[in-house]
Order: C-alpha cells, then structure tokens, then sequence
C-alpha cells in the first residue's frame, strides 16, 4: 500500500479522500491556489503545496507543476478526485510516466470513454442498448439536419468530448439545425478544448440511472447497484437517491442493468470506481448515456446503502489488490439521499452567491452525512464551482430517509451567503418528487410551480447580526494552530499566512 498520496483536487471531495487516508494510516498532500490558501483542505492535509495563481488553468489543471509536486514531496500516487483532471488521459499517462500511480483507470481507456461516440461503440459491442444516434462527430449543420429527418424530432446536439449540459443543445425543427449546431459547437470548443458534436434521438422526460462499478487490474468487475439521477438542473445534477425508486420497485431491472454496465466496462478494460449512466424511458427502456471513469459526486449514497468505502477500495485496486467483495457478497439495506448544498441565490437564477461565510450550524444526529469543504469565517471564492457540501442521509425506507433529509435541511444554517438549502427544503415538501415520479423535467417544472419566497428584511438582519457574533470565535486566524485537534496541522504555519 501506499505510503504518500497526492490529491489533485480542491474542496469536499480532497477532504473527503483525506479522511480515508488517514484512517488507512496514508499521507496526504494537498495542492493549492492563491485562492484556496486558507482553504480546509489545505488545513487538513499533512502537507500542502502551492502550484499556481486562482485560474484552474494556471494551478489545478497544470500537470507539470501537479507532478512537481508530487515528486518534490514523495508522493506515490495521485488521486484526482472529480472534476479538474480525473478524466483526462494526458494526465493519467504522464503519471505512468512520473512513475507516479494514477488512482484510477489506464490513460488509453479514459480517452475511449470520454468520447462519447468511442463510448457509444464500445456499448454496442457489448451488446448494450443505445438511444439512437451517430456515431462519428457531424460534419455539418445538414448532417445533423438529415440525421434528425430520419429519427424524426427532437433531438440533441451533444459535444464528444465532455458532458455537464456543456455543448448540449435540444432541437425540435428543422430551421433551427444551424443555429443550434453553431451554438454548441462553439460551447464545446470553449469547454473541452474541442468543438466536435454528435446528435441523438431525443428521449422526452427520460429518468437519468446510473450504476456504480468497481473493478481490479485482475479482471474482475462487479456493480453495486443503481443511483437515481434524475433532480437535475441545466442538465446538472443536483440531488441523488439510491435505490432509485423505479428500480427499487422493479428489481429486474437492477440485475439488468448492473449486468451490461459490467459487460461495458469489460469491454473498455477498465479497472477502478466508475460509472456507466443510463437513460430510462416511460417503458423502462434502459439506454446507455456514456460513462464516467472516476469518482463520482455522488458516491455517498452508494457508500450508505452498501456500507463500503469506495475510496478505501479505489486504493486498494490502485495498489494491484484484488477486490476484496464478489457481486454475491453486495447487499443494499435502506435508502439514502443526498442534496448537493451551492453558494448559490435560488431566487435570482440561481447565480452565484460568493462571499465570507459568518456562521455555520451543521444537522447532527444518527443517519446523516456532511461531506463539507467550508468552515465559519472561511471565504467562498468566484474562482471555482460554488459547492460547499453534499449533504447525504440515509434511513430504513425512502419515506423515512426524505423526512430525515428534511429534519437536516431545517437545521442546516449557513449565514452570510446564500445558498439552495431553502430551495430544497421546499422541493422534498412536492407531491410529485415525494411520489418517487420522477424524472429530468421534475425541476424546471417545480421551479415554475413552486411558492414565491418572501423575504423578511427584519430576520435577514437578525441573522446577520447572530452570524457576526460568532466571528471572534470561529474565524480564520493566521496559522494551524487553531485548528481541531484531530487536525494534523504540524509544520503548515508557512503555508496560512
């Protein structure tokens, strides 16, 4: 095993794998930017390193100085969580060729999956169902034009090279094929660094269905079922279950999909904490959507119903263990739910909400999980996703899990920012998302019909005033030394202040 692991990453998710590291006894290394000096990964790590100004160009996506780092502080391996660079193949094979261990999958299988035509044929030869689509990136606006003719309307214009709603555009009629091709075309150059789109058959208000696979560098790969997906936002997921509640009503459908989702990753070659996404239609029609080849934001969910750590076990496979659970040995017990917590104004399109942090009260109790890379007095950048934390519960049934949920949203305060907790508070109160019915649409839908928000000037102030008093205490002082004591902060003092 590894003694010195480097984490490429920045927020929850570092202080989310750092906690596994050091209940496995490992080193950890952070990496920082200008921005995210006093950062809590950065306070939590046995070491950090600055690699760069706040842009994720000049710091958290310069391989060269990531690399640096890792050789500089003895670091054998390099797990790049979310996000950043955990995705892309030029990364992981300059580790192999650092001889440093990349905490994921091979460089050549990473650039199959992430292009989605690749990914589409790689499905098709392991016999799973894809939505109808092409399968090499289109050449122009009546390429796609012709394309759509044929499968009839809607489709969607969707970039080859990445996902997150980034070149992604719906198309429902003839005459606005060109704009459309335009507009994400020039959306994908921007994000990915590559302008090549493809178009698929459009599955109107599918169910979006994940299922989370592990596997070793020996051959063996098992799945630990399903996530329901489908609450997202700007094609953005923003709240996850497992079960889903489809499939936990149709357990058929599991075995089903768990089973091609092992035959595509059979065929891909791929060894670590993956994920293989599905679409699902009104019939339960399954279709393979692509795959993510790391970690995934969601991943708590999974760990509560199953009781594993899938960051102990990308470790262990990173370090040529053989899986150490059979497909026979995965049981789900429960029901759990996590909501993605954004500094973030739900009541002004959900724009960015930046800013210094005052107070913070965080829900306790049996059942809950905080997965939070903020603390009191910190202050949230403009550089970066606005994530502050996921928030994950688990219970007995789905019932009780969301009536959890609702209990740890109420009693989760954050003052000075604003972020989407009142948004979920009033989204787990719908009768539709508390029917299970759910699906892609279920979001804009509720935003349209939901309860205008009345805000009271007099509270606002009041909490303001609570949130300053607790400054003195729980702000960020200039060096380690304040943090918890569970906190290994020896020898940091030259990195916070």
């Amino acid at each position: 095993m590894f003694r010195k692991v480097l984490i490429a990453n920045r927020g929850e998710i570092a202080v989310r794998v750092m906690r596994t590291l050091r209940e496995m006894g490992i080193g950890s290394v952070a990496i920082y930017s200008d921005a995210d000096r006093a950062s809590l990964h950065v306070r939590m790590a046995d070491e950090a390193v600055h690699v760069g100004p706040s842009p994720s160009n000049e710091s958290y996506l310069r391989i060269d100085r990531i690399l640096g780092a890792a050789k500089a502080q003895g670091a054998e391996a390099i797990h790049p969580g979310y996000g950043f660079l955990s995705e892309n193949a030029e990364f992981a094979a300059a580790c192999e060729q650092a001889d440093i261990v990349f905490i994921g999958p091979s460089a050549e299988t990473i650039r199959k999956m992430g292009s989605k035509t690749a990914a589409r044929e790689i499905a098709l030869a392991a016999g799973a169902p894809v939505v109808p689509g092409m399968h090499h990136p289109a050449e122009s606006a009546e390429e796609v034009r012709s394309f759509a003719r044929g499968c009839g309307y809607p489709v969607m214009l969707k970039a080859v090279a990445g996902g997150g709603g980034k070149g992604m555009r719906r198309v429902d009629r003839d005459q606005d094929i060109t704009a459309a091709f335009r507009d994400a075309s020039s959306e994908a150059e921007r994000a990915f660094g590559n302008a090549a789109v493809y178009v698929e058959k459009l599955i109107e208000r599918p169910r979006h269905i994940e299922i989370q696979l592990l596997g070793d560098r020996h051959g063996n790969i098992i799945h630990l079922g399903e996530r329901e997906c489908s609450l997202q936002r700007r094609h953005q997921k923003i709240m996850e279950e497992c079960p889903s509640p489809l499939v936990a009503a149709h357990p058929e459908m599991r075995r089903a999909m768990g089973e091609a989702a092992v035959r595509i990753a059979h065929a891909a070659g791929y060894y670590g904490a993956g994920t293989i996404e599905f679409l699902v239609d009104a019939q339960r029609n399954f279709y393979f959507l692509e795959m993510n080849t790391r970690l995934q934001v969601e991943h708590p969910v999974t760990e509560l119903v199953t009781g594993l750590d899938l960051v102990r076990l990308q470790m262990e496979i990173a370090a040529g263990e053989p899986l150490r659970i059979t497909q026979d040995a995965v049981e789900w017990r429960g029901a759990a739910v996590e909501c993605r917590i954004y500094a973030e104004d739900p009541d002004n399109h959900f724009f960015p909400s930046p800013g210094r942090i005052a107070h913070l009260d965080r829900p306790l109790g049996p059942g809950i999980r905080l997965d939070s890379g903020v603390y009191p007095g910190w202050t949230v950048p403009l550089d970066y996703d606005p994530l502050l934390a996921k928030l994950a519960v688990w219970s007995g049934s789905r019932e009780q899990a969301v009536a959890r949920m609702i209990r740890a949203l109420d009693e989760y305060q954050v003052v000075g920012i604003k972020t989407n907790l009142g948004f979920f508070r009033q989204l787990m109160e719908d009768a539709q998302f508390r029917n299970g019915d759910l699906d892609t649409a279920l979001v804009d839908e509720f935003l349209a019909r939901r309860p205008a928000v009345v805000q009271d000037p007099e509270l606002q102030a009041v909490a303001a005033l609570v949130g300053q008093a607790f400054l003195p205490v729980h702000s960020h002082p200039a060096g380690p030394r304040s943090a918890p004591s569970t906190w290994r902060a020896a020898g940091r003092d030259d990195l916070l202040q």
